[in-house]
């Protein structure tokens, strides 16, 4: 029989990006808006996470995991996009192996917190920053945008297309810092608590590696079991290390 999970699977974040430079100035200057004149679906990678996503495709061609992805899904964000392909380029996975697009792996979404620093969100919209502090950001939803719980509910039914589909095959994924937290919250069914534990220990790091392996004898049809979490060992040796939050997502949710 065809085992209901895939073989391995890893969660990688995208490389660093663009943006990331006008959001420390926006910060820096006190300003209430993000200086950016395009939608964060659009925001590409910084000359160095085209480093990061090249050299973490070196990695996977040099052998130097337990065999290449047979399978490539990422999150339609063009950051995302540009990760997958660029390690594909450098010899990641097969050159003709398809980048599935799955809009179910996008970012979380900020409504009309989107853009703002959280000094704007404070001075535009200061009941959201009340909500957040009360509901906290597991829950908390901007009007127009997710919470956490949003974005779980999109991604079970991501993993059971994942499951339906890919079953025994060693699948990649690319996406964002709260895309491989949810994740991690579904797989691993943890609570509020538990995974808002693990956010506050540290920003997933850029091309990081999440990493699950098939167990048999997990559960009585075997399961996914955490591998290995936020390793940055393919890129650390011959890049920088970067952890920074998404550009347009100054309120981290």
């Amino acid at each position: 029989m065809t085992p209901r999970w895939p073989s391995i699977l890893w969660v990688v974040r995208h490389g660093q990006s663009a943006g990331n430079v006008a959001r420390d100035a926006a910060d820096a200057a006190g300003e209430l808006r993000i200086a950016l004149d395009h939608r964060d679906v659009d925001v590409p990678l910084s000359p160095l996470g085209e480093e990061q996503a090249r050299t973490l495709g070196a990695w996977f061609a040099a052998g130097d995991e337990d065999g290449r992805p047979e399978i490539m899904l990422a999150s339609p964000y063009v950051r995302a996009v540009q990760t997958a392909e660029i390690f594909r380029g450098a010899g990641g996975c097969a050159p003709d192996e398809k980048i599935c697009i799955d809009e179910r792996l996008r970012e979380k979404e900020f409504g009309i917190l989107d853009g703002l620093t959280r000094l704007g969100i404070e001075d535009a919209h200061p009941e959201q920053a009340e909500f957040r502090l009360a509901l906290g950001k597991f829950y908390h939803r901007p009007p127009g945008g997710e919470s956490w719980c949003d974005v779980i509910l999109r991604l079970r039914s991501l993993l059971d297309t994942v499951s339906l589909h890919y079953g025994g095959r060693r699948v990649m994924i690319v996406a964002h810092q709260v895309v491989v937290l949810c994740l991690r919250t579904i797989i691993e069914n943890l609570g509020e608590k538990e995974i808002l534990a693990i956010d506050r220990e540290g920003d997933v790091a850029n091309c990081a590696i999440t990493e699950y392996r098939f167990d048999p004898g997990a559960g009585r049809d075997g399961n996914l079991v955490l591998s290995r979490y936020n390793v940055t060992a393919p890129i650390e040796n011959d890049v920088p290390v970067t952890r920074e939050p998404d550009a347009m997502v100054a309120a981290r949710g």
